[in-house]
């Protein structure tokens, strides 16, 4: 007799036909994405070596969309663990306005995980000719910002099908993390951290149902926190055409705190560090006043659960998004929508 089950869905359980199925499978094959990374780590050695014979005095990162948000935690990485000043480049000041900066000694990073917006290319080509080390961190090492760059790191998430990007994130997460001073040895607990994340999965049906109706949200997380919070928002903002707004909880200290009450629920990303220290007083300060807060990684028992055994502190963030992005695919699919298919949106921007 015909397993129906097997017959009609994959072998994660998603019907390949129903609306959020390339969505869902893309974030079940995250764990094995990681470990292929992992494994092929020694191309990324090759490249961080090189660079690291440079002695680069500043490093500028350039992306859009998802990946600017991979490229704010490469931040985080060079500032606390290389001790080099970073910041997010501007694009449009080399391709809109004709800057020519000096950038002798300075690394230059593209993260794009298509490699083909205009505008980083250009940028990163600009970057080049002004004395700037550049680097691409693409899925596609074919791609023209590949091909622009002195060195190319490929993040090997294979072909992403749905428009909201969720394996090629956390496979630009881990690449960086590799590049930027990480070990593979360090990692090594990923992927099963990631399985094992993954596996909890009968947090988010509930948490997707508190936000079902609502019309405003936002998130907000400290330090290494803080680009899972806008990363999150942005799938949500994508998927579910939820306004989300990310701030820094720091951030949100400074007047945004005033728009939040009982209707315009807080998502909070409590990380294993000094970051998740500080924002804890502020969910109790926000709890104390009345408003619906979603603490996610506090511990594995918790609202929405991550599991982070034997991973480094400096990479939560390829954890702390995976429920995240499973409750904006599931929210999306609660509102009638398909996450796969975002309305106005393709998969590569183009943008000078």
């Amino acid at each position: 007799m015909t397993n129906e089950k097997n017959a009609d869905t994959s072998a994660d359980g998603i019907d390949p036909g129903a609306p959020g199925s390339l969505m869902g499978a893309e974030i079940a094959e995250q764990p094995a994405i990681l470990a292929t990374l992992l494994a092929e780590a020694a191309a990324i050695s090759e490249v961080a070596d090189a660079v690291r014979a440079r002695a680069p005095r500043f490093v500028l990162l350039a992306a859009r969309g998802t990946s600017d948000h991979a490229a704010l935690y490469a931040k985080y990485l060079v500032e606390t663990r290389l001790g080099l000043p970073a910041g997010l480049a501007s694009p449009s000041t080399m391709t809109l306005y004709g800057s020519r900066p000096d950038l002798r000694d300075v690394l230059f990073l593209g993260v794009s995980q298509s490699g083909a917006s205009p505008d980083l290319v250009d940028s990163l080509t600009v970057a080049g000719e002004c004395g700037a080390t550049t680097v691409a961190v693409t899925n596609d090492p074919g791609s023209a910002l590949a091909s622009a760059a002195e060195f190319s790191v490929d993040v090997r998430a294979g072909a992403e099908k749905a428009v909201a990007a969720t394996k090629t994130y956390t496979a630009e997460l881990l690449a960086l993390y590799l590049l930027l001073g990480g070990s593979a040895a360090d990692a090594a607990a990923l992927p099963d951290a990631a399985a094992a994340t993954l596996a909890r999965e009968d947090a988010v049906p509930v948490a997707a149902a508190r936000y079902r109706f609502a019309e405003r949200l936002v998130t907000t997380g400290r330090g290494f926190g803080y680009p899972t919070a806008r990363e999150a928002a942005l799938k949500l903002m994508e998927t579910s055409y939820l306004s989300a707004q990310a701030f820094s909880t720091a951030d949100l200290l400074h007047g945004p705190l005033a728009m939040i009450d009982s209707g315009v629920p807080v998502i909070a990303v409590a990380t294993p560090d000094a970051g998740g220290e500080a924002v804890a007083p502020v969910v109790e300060r926000l709890r104390g006043s009345g408003a619906d807060v979603l603490v996610v990684g506090a511990d594995p028992s918790g609202e929405l659960p991550v599991v982070r055994d034997g991973v480094p502190p400096a990479l939560a963030p390829v954890l702390d998004i995976l429920p995240l992005q499973r409750l904006a695919r599931q929210i999306a699919l609660d509102r009638g929508e398909n996450p796969d298919r975002p309305r106005g949106l393709s998969k590569v921007t183009h943008t000078r």
